[in-house]
């Protein structure tokens, strides 16, 4: 999974900076941000949600402190202090005591109708893929379990399709304020949950809400090239609005298994391949393993343990690109083990015919031994 921002970085503040210029940082960004502000970004969308967990986490101070020790570790399991306070929510408490109107005014200078149909939430998968798909792509179905329409009202709620009055406990504005202190907190109504309405003739199948559990397959396709921790957006597959509201987002986080043979760097392949001793000395051809099948390389005569080699372009293609990478190949000298009594002779004859002069390696560090121990 991609790592999270820092909350400061976020909101644009230095460690030490005041409640004050904390709460003057969000409020900035969030007007700049606002869903109502920039309608179908989802990129604006995903800031504003992450404005709202900064702020919610540094403008509280013993979160704040938790944060300062622990970083992300101090809220684990949950967002900004583990509450998953609505951003919307946060952003009316911020602005509604001081504008009176309310943030809407912010955005049309007047008051936003309440249509009852609220968006559905975003939904979250894990997915393990293979290194060799995350490489060249691939098409995957899931399974997820979400909220989808309500296929007996058709998503209105509604028995009759449609029959809605306002919520008496909010007035229809979908929030209700109480006092705390000298500000005045906004939160979502309880009754109508944020729709500012409620349903006269309740659907018997979803209990009004428009909206029933259900299990679903979709597919999804990854591109190539993708790494550990992506993260893909399949839009409209999270859960299906209230009463006929839009649908959330899925976000698949893709996690690259750990691979047999190869081990990835970016758009760079290494792997580590057996060679005879025979090769090794005498030279020849060596077969490696690619993504896209065997290769051989040439090895030189005398070749050493550990030597690397490099095969270019036979790597992975970085995403949307079509540039690959390259392979490298560190060669290990395969020693034989188990020799019968006629190999081990001809093996000894064959260490005393060579002497010490075809063993460069070997005088190079006894040379270097006798220096140091002043022999």
């Amino acid at each position: 999974m991609a790592a999270k921002r820092d909350y400061y970085e976020i909101l644009g503040v230095a460690r030490e900076a005041s409640p004050e210029e904390i709460k003057k940082a969000y409020r900035k960004m969030a007007v700049k941000f606002h869903p109502d502000k920039n309608p179908g970004d989802h990129e604006a969308e995903d800031k504003f949600k992450e404005l709202g967990e900064a702020y919610e986490a540094l403008s509280d101070p013993d979160k704040r402190a938790a944060y300062d020790r622990y970083g992300h570790q101090a809220f684990a399991g949950g967002g900004g202090g583990g509450s998953h306070v609505d951003p919307m929510d946060l952003f009316s408490q911020v602005f509604g005591s001081a504008f009176g109107g309310g943030f809407e005014e912010f955005f049309g200078g007047g008051r936003r109708k309440n249509t009852g149909k609220q968006r559905g939430s975003d939904l979250r998968y894990d997915l393990e893929i293979s290194l060799e798909e995350a490489a060249r792509g691939a098409e995957k179905e899931l399974e997820i379990e979400h909220f989808g329409p309500c296929g007996n009202c058709g998503a209105s709620g509604s028995k009759s399709g449609g029959s809605t009055k306002p919520c008496t406990s909010c007035g229809g504005r979908g929030v209700v304020a109480r006092q705390a202190g000298i500000f005045i907190q906004q939160t979502t109504c309880p009754e109508c949950r944020g729709a500012g309405e409620t349903v006269t003739d309740p659907c018997g199948n979803c209990g009004g809400d428009g909206r029933k559990h259900k299990t679903s397959r979709i597919k999804i396709r990854i591109p190539g090239g993708v790494e550990d921790g992506t993260r893909l957006r399949s839009t409209g597959n999270g859960d299906a609005g209230v009463r006929g509201g839009a649908a959330g987002d899925l976000y698949v986080f893709l996690h690259v298994k750990p691979h047999d043979v190869f081990e990835r760097e970016g758009s760079d392949l290494f792997c580590e391949v057996p060679m005879p001793f025979s090769t090794a000395t005498l030279g020849g051809e060596l077969k490696v393993p690619t993504l896209d099948g065997e290769a051989s390389i040439k090895i030189p005569v005398g070749t050493q343990g550990g030597t690397l080699f490099r095969l270019r372009e036979r790597g992975v293609a970085a995403l949307n690109t079509h540039k690959k990478g390259d392979l490298h190949v560190r060669v290990q000298v395969e020693v034989p083990t188990r020799l019968n009594t006629e190999q081990q002779d001809k093996l000894r004859a064959f260490s005393e015919s060579i002497g010490e002069q075809n063993s460069p390696m070997q005088e190079s560090f006894f040379q270097k031994a006798r220096r140091f121990f002043d022999l």
